[in-house]
């Protein structure tokens, strides 16, 4: 082994950082499972608060939740006041429950 360190240091090296990576993905697995759903549930209810609690119009509340990663589908049914949004292959809904309770994210 040691002469292969000594032959190739940086192919070494790069093993090294990638077991390192591995393993950090396997301890961090049940975080990085749960990623996807965030996208879009802090999108549906963020944007539920700004649009039907706070009482901001509609092109300020998108621009107030765009992200990094964007989402794939959105819909305002806004006589409802509910929203309806998909990303990263997850969707999640807010809807607004009264003037003391604002939005809350349906399962």
């Amino acid at each position: 082994m040691s002469s292969f360190i000594r032959r190739r240091p940086f192919s070494a090296l790069l093993l090294v950082l990638l077991l390192a990576l591995v393993g950090w993905v396997w301890h961090e697995r049940v975080a990085l499972m749960a990623f996807p759903d965030i996208i879009s549930a802090y999108t549906a209810k963020e944007y539920c608060s700004c649009r039907y609690v706070m009482g901001n119009d509609t092109e300020y509340c998108l621009s107030y939740v765009k992200q990094w990663l964007p989402t794939s589908g959105f819909y305002d049914d806004a006589p409802n006041k509910r929203i309806t949004v998909s990303g990263m292959g997850r969707t999640n809904r807010a809807a607004w429950i009264g003037e003391r309770q604002g939005c809350r994210l349906n399962p």
